[in-house]
This record gives structure tokens, sequence and C-alpha cells, in this order.
């Protein structure tokens, strides 16, 4: 009976996988005036679900019509 030989390259490490993600992230800032910051909030499911269906059916993201909404409440005039 012969056996086969597998063999596999070097294990993977996370450095290039957070390289990657560093490199997306900025590629995706450099359509904006300033640099973008994360903010991430909790909401109730049901609100998550209006939102999401009307964001839908306007062909909208979240993101920009949450966006929107804050710098209509706090963005220097």
């Amino acid at each position: 009976m012969s056996t086969k030989k597998i063999q596999f390259g070097t294990k993977p490490t996370s450095k290039p996988t957070l390289a990657a993600a560093d490199a997306w992230v900025e590629s995706r800032n450099n359509d904006m005036k300033e640099p973008m910051k994360r903010l991430t909030i909790d909401v109730p499911e049901s609100l998550h679900r209006s939102i999401k269906m009307q964001c839908a059916m306007r062909g909208t993201k979240i993101a920009d019509e949450i966006r929107e909404i804050l710098l209509q409440k706090y963005s220097k005039s």
C-alpha cells in the first residue's frame, strides 16, 4: 500500500489580515473630506428592521441615512 504525501504551506498569520483590513478602511476614507471615525450603537431590533426596510426601498445605505440625520442635528452652522 502506498501513501500519498500532502504538503501544506506556511501557517498563516494575522498580520497580513490586519494589514489588509487597515488598507481597506483607509481606501474607504480617501473619498471623504476628513478622516472618518467608527460609531457603534445598539438599537431595538424593530427599529433596525424598520430602518433597513425603508433604506432598501429607497436604495440607500443605512450608514448614509444615519450620517445625514446626525449631520442635520449636529453639524456646525
